[in-house]
C-alpha cells in the first residue's frame, strides 16, 4: 500500500511551503517582540503590519479592521461575548447548525438573561426563510450565521440574513472559517459587522486566526492586559503565526477560483460513485462548498467505516473533528431531520488542493470493498 491519502481538509490542512518559508525567519533570526522599540522589535512589528495588510486585502477591508487571534473559536467568542458586554440583554439568534464555538457562547448568554433563538434548517440543511423572518421580527440584539457548514458544506446566504437582521437593529456576525479560500466573497458583500477566519483551514498554521470587524463595532476584550490589537487582545503577538496567516490569506485569495473549479470536479466524480453504490448524500440539493461530500451508506456505522477506511489508507471523518468520539448522530443532521440510524452512518470527505482523480477512484474502490465486507459481517451475525 502506498502513502495514506488525506481526505479530511475541513478538519485541518497542511501548511503550504510558501507559508512555512515566510514563517521560519521569525522563529530565529527575527525573533523580537513586536512591541519592543529596538531593531529586533521593529522587524517583528513590520512583519505583523504586512500580514495585517495581506489579510485585509484578501477580505476587502482596511488593515485596522483585522484583529489577530488564536483561531476561529477565540474569534467567535470575542464577537458574541465582547458585543454582548456593551448591549442590554435582548435576543441572540444563531442557526441550528452552528459550530459549538458559536452555539455554546450563545447558550451562555441565554443563562445571563438573553433570549436565544435558533434558526431551523430544512432537510437539505438550508435556512428556513419563514423561520428566519419570524425570528428577526423580535428585538435586535445579535445574529450569527455561518457562511458554510463544516460538516455538510452547505453555503448560506449570509448577505440576505444580514439585510433582515440589520433592519431589525441587530449586530450580524458570520463564522467564515470553512468558507474562506473555497468560495469567493469579501467583507462588504456579506454586509456583516464581524467575520471570522482560521488559518489552519486554508494551509496556514494552527493557532492563527482573525476577527474582521466593522470600524464602528464596540467589543469588550476576552483577554485584558496590554494594548495589543487595538486593545482587543492582550498578549505578546505570535509573530510567526501571524506572518503565516497573512501569507496563507494571500495565497488562498489568489487561487480561490481555480480551487472551486478543480475541487468541484473532483467532488462530482466522488459523488457519482457514491450514488452508484447506494449512498445517501446529505445536503446535495443545496449550494455547497466545492470540496465537501457528507454521506452515509445505509446499514453501516460511520465510525466503523472511518476506522476501516483508515486501515485501507484513506483518512476521512465521521462528522466534525471537534465532535469525534460521540456515538450519537451529528446535531447538524438531527437539525436536518435525518433519522438517527442513518445519521450514525455519516462520513465526511473533504477534498484538498493536492488530491487527484486517481485518489478519488481509489477511495471509491476501497469504500466498496469495506462496505461489502461489513455487510457480510452483519449478515453472518444475523
Amino acid at each position: 500500500m502506498g502513502l495514506p491519502v488525506y481526505f479530511d481538509h475541513n478538519a485541518t490542512t497542511p501548511v503550504d511551503e510558501a507559508v512555512l518559508a515566510a514563517m521560519l525567519p521569525y522563529f530565529r533570526e527575527s525573533y523580537g517582540n513586536a512591541s519592543s522599540r529596538h531593531e529586533w522589535g521593529t522587524r517583528a512589528r513590520k512583519a505583523v503590519d504586512a500580514a495585517r495588510e495581506q489579510v485585509a486585502s484578501a477580505l476587502g477591508v482596511q488593515p485596522p479592521q483585522v484583529i489577530f487571534l488564536s483561531g476561529g473559536s477565540e474569534a467567535n467568542n470575542l464577537f458574541i461575548k465582547g458585543a454582548a458586554a456593551y448591549l442590554k440583554p435582548s435576543q441572540v439568534t444563531v442557526s441550528a447548525v452552528e459550530h459549538p464555538c458559536v452555539m455554546k457562547p450563545a447558550q451562555e448568554l441565554a443563562r445571563q438573561g438573553w433570549t436565544l433563538r435558533t434558526l431551523a434548517v430544512d432537510s437539505a440543511g438550508r435556512l428556513d426563510p419563514q423561520h428566519l423572518d419570524a425570528a428577526l421580527a423580535g428585538p435586535g440584539g445579535m445574529v450569527s450565521v455561518m457562511l458554510a457548514n463544516n460538516e455538510t458544506g452547505v453555503v448560506y446566504d449570509v448577505a440576505a440574513v444580514a439585510e433582515k437582521a440589520r433592519a431589525a437593529g441587530a449586530l450580524v456576525h458570520t463564522d467564515a472559517v470553512q468558507a474562506f479560500g473555497k468560495i469567493p466573497f469579501d467583507f462588504s458583500s456579506l454586509n456583516v459587522h464581524a467575520l471570522t477566519i482560521s488559518g489552519h483551514k486554508f494551509h496556514g498554521p494552527k493557532g492563527s486566526g482573525a476577527l474582521v470587524v466593522d470600524k464602528r463595532l464596540a467589543l469588550k476584550p476576552l483577554i485584558q492586559g496590554g494594548s495589543h490589537e487595538n486593545g482587543l487582545r492582550a498578549g505578546t503577538e505570535n509573530v510567526p503565526a501571524i506572518v503565516g496567516l497573512g501569507m496563507a490569506c494571500e495565497l488562498a485569495a489568489g487561487r480561490v477560483t481555480e480551487y472551486g473549479s478543480r475541487l468541484g470536479a473532483l467532488r462530482e466524480r466522488l459523488e457519482r460513485g457514491l450514488t452508484g453504490m447506494g449512498a445517501t448524500i446529505f445536503g446535495q440539493e443545496a449550494r455547497r462548498l466545492p470540496n465537501t461530500a457528507y454521506f452515509a451508506v445505509p446499514g453501516i456505522d460511520g465510525e466503523t467505516l472511518v476506522i476501516q477506511l483508515d486501515q485501507a489508507g484513506f483518512a476521512v471523518a465521521a462528522g466534525a473533528a471537534c465532535s469525534s468520539g460521540s456515538t450519537q448522530a451529528s446535531p447538524v443532521l438531527k437539525a436536518m431531520g435525518v433519522a438517527e440510524e442513518l445519521g450514525r452512518g455519516a462520513v465526511r470527505v473533504s477534498l484538498g488542493w493536492d488530491n487527484t482523480p486517481e485518489q478519488v477512484d481509489g477511495f471509491l474502490g476501497a469504500l466498496g470493498a469495506v462496505a461489502a465486507r461489513l455487510r457480510g459481517l452483519v449478515a453472518v451475525a444475523v
